[in-house]
């Protein structure tokens, strides 16, 4: 394939990114070099928690604890400030992190994940590893947003460990995202969505109006992880979307071309048969 070809292999397209504003712009520039349209309409914006005293309460007596655990990147970002506003980081805590994206935000600030999954980026990988079973006895604490899942810390408690939670942010939809989406749904201008979190399909379905609510689950979706399409087939969705083989930007891009092969050459068998 030619440099032109692979720029404009998805060229016509419409792709919406539903990510954070201030953090979608890697995975917009990728789309654009496919020759797509990436259309930004956050379902997602990270604020500062309403009370972050239980949060500063924990991190005052860090250095009792023996791991560290970051949920997301924004939890490394949140985090950071925090614990660099009361003192730094201890010496001697371990870091450990789900996803590529969070080890990354870790090496911005001169921090080093010394636990972190290398293919499926979830929870769930990250019990799975040798380091995360030999926890009895010693003390967690997991840096997160608002509420979440409590996979990880029930786990961890299961095996031993004692296990704090400091939330260090929260999570709303932001502000003109409503009228943004409606309006693209009314218009027909949306030919793939890509979703990065539960929170965020939640919320783009909260964002729809009713009069649009059957358009938006007739979108095929691009997502990062099979907890997240197993939702939006519970919310409605009407196809079955397409998991990235990577939790990355570039997993999603590479999910959107696959997808594009795959309609085009079903487009392609329909106009024969005809």
């Amino acid at each position: 394939m030619t440099d032109e070809s692979k720029c404009n292999q998805l060229a016509n397209l419409c792709i919406l990114v539903t990510r954070p504003q201030g953090q979608a712009q890697a995975l917009c520039r990728l789309i654009a070099e496919t020759g797509a349209r990436a259309v930004l309409i956050p379902a997602l914006e990270i604020r500062p928690i309403v009370d972050i005293g239980p949060a500063k309460a924990l991190v005052d007596r860090l250095e009792e604890f023996d791991l560290a655990i970051f949920i997301s990147a924004n939890a490394v970002e949140r985090a950071n400030d925090l614990v660099k506003s009361l003192g730094g980081w201890p010496q001697g805590l371990q870091l450990a992190v789900i996803g590529k994206r969070s080890a990354d935000a870790l090496v911005k600030h001169g921090l080093y994940a010394d636990i972190c999954p290398q293919q499926t980026y979830n929870s769930e990988s990250l019990l799975t590893l040798e380091e995360m079973w030999q926890v009895s006895g010693k003390k967690i604490i997991i840096f997160r947003g608002e509420g979440g899942r409590e996979l990880l810390a029930d786990t961890l408690r299961e095996r031993g460990a004692t296990v704090s939670y400091a939330e260090v942010y929260c999570r709303a939809i932001p502000a003109g995202s409503r009228e943004q989406l409606n309006h693209a749904l009314q218009e027909g201008d949306i030919d793939i969505i890509t979703v990065s979190s539960n929170e965020g399909m939640q919320n783009l379905y909260q964002m729809t109006d009713a009069e649009n609510r059957d358009k938006l689950l007739h979108v095929p979706l691009v997502v990062m992880s099979h907890r997240t399409a197993l939702f939006a087939g519970k919310l409605g969705f009407t196809q079955s979307p397409i998991i990235a083989s990577q939790s990355s930007d570039e997993g999603l891009v590479a999910a959107i071309e696959a997808w594009y092969g795959s309609h085009k050459n079903e487009s392609s068998r329909g106009v024969i048969h005809e």
